[in-house]
């Protein structure tokens, strides 16, 4: 299953290169002027270049790479119970797969983030990201981190 999710994840950085490569040096550029950041209703409330659009896939691979790193040394994790003999496979293998879920939904949610901000600079539309994606990611994964913390009690 780790597999599969670091190659959701791999896939998720070539597509937010993709889009970004593509208005930035590609045949559908952007007009010099895009929204950088939108209010809770989703309408553009920040304007910047385009170049700005770099941020996002910067951001995405560091912390892509940062939980690759941190997914090498899972004896070094705290756990949220105590640690035995008994558990210890256990709660590395609950931590490791939290991990991958996590570089997942943050990169795809990363690339989200952009294509709508491309969008709405493109149609030049005032409510270019849905209102209810933040709260839809940050449920995903606040709810994958509990349901990983509540598994490693349980396994305890």
């Amino acid at each position: 299953m780790r597999k599969v999710l670091n190659f959701v994840s791999l896939a998720g950085l070539v597509v937010l290169a993709w889009v970004t490569a593509d208005v930035l040096a590609g045949p559908h550029r952007l007009p010099g002027r895009i929204p950088t950041h939108f209010d809770l209703a989703g309408r553009p409330n920040g304007w910047g270049s385009p170049f700005l659009l770099l941020l996002l896939p910067v951001i995405a691979c560091v912390l892509y790479l940062f939980m690759t790193l941190a997914a090498r040394y899972p004896g070094s994790f705290n756990y949220p119970v105590r640690v035995t003999r008994a558990n210890l496979a256990r709660l590395q293998a609950l931590a490791l797969q939290m991990i991958a879920w996590l570089k997942a939904e943050i990169v795809w949610l990363f690339a989200s983030i952009q294509i709508a901000a491309i969008h709405a600079a493109h149609t030049g539309r005032s409510g270019g990201i849905s209102a209810w994606l933040m709260p839809t990611a940050l449920g995903v994964i606040f709810g994958t981190i509990i349901g990983y913390v509540v598994a490693m009690r349980r396994s305890a």
